[in-house]
């Protein structure tokens, strides 16, 4: 009984929200925060995944967003605070990640499924089935007396494609 209690109280701390995150504390020179808010938008929560560190509540947005303003006091370039996250976390960090062949899929990708697509349904295009011109009256007529000469019974419902 004891073990069980034990494992409930450890799920339930398991389960238990995350605190939430310190209050940012703004930069004192507004030309820095304004650098700042920029730099916040173009950096991906790597919690949230969707959303910028600007926009994110989680914990380690809140550190990221604290990271990037020490970086910025610093004296850091945006190029320098960005290669260090990208050390830090991957390419995945960055809304835009750089061109070079480890990303080539991520930004070329979705252009190669698009021209997939287009190529698998031009090809479905073609292999379709030209429909049979229409018969002529003449064959409609010979058609017609083949079928009234059949000895196959014929359906009582069916309707003269004449009329």
């Amino acid at each position: 009984m004891k073990r069980a209690v034990l494992i409930a109280i450890a799920a339930l701390g398991l389960i238990a929200a995350e605190p939430p995150p310190a209050p940012d504390r703004p930069l004192p020179d507004a030309a820095q925060e304004a650098r700042a808010q920029s730099l916040f938008d173009g950096i991906r929560c790597v919690v949230c995944q969707h959303e910028a560190i600007a926009d994110s509540p989680a914990v380690i947005a809140a550190d990221m967003r604290g990271l990037v303003r020490e970086q910025i006091a610093a004296g850091r370039s945006d190029a320098q605070i960005k290669q260090d996250l990208v050390r830090r976390y991957g390419d995945f960090v960055l809304f835009r990640p750089p061109v070079r062949p480890a990303t080539w899929l991520l930004w070329f990708g979705p252009f190669l499924l698009v021209a997939a697509v287009g190529a698998a349904l031009l090809l479905m295009g073609r292999r379709r089935r030209i429909e049979p011109a229409a018969l002529s009256p003449d064959e409609e007529a010979r058609l017609a007396e083949i079928v009234a000469a059949s000895p196959d019974r014929r359906d009582p419902d069916a309707k003269s494609s004449d009329h």
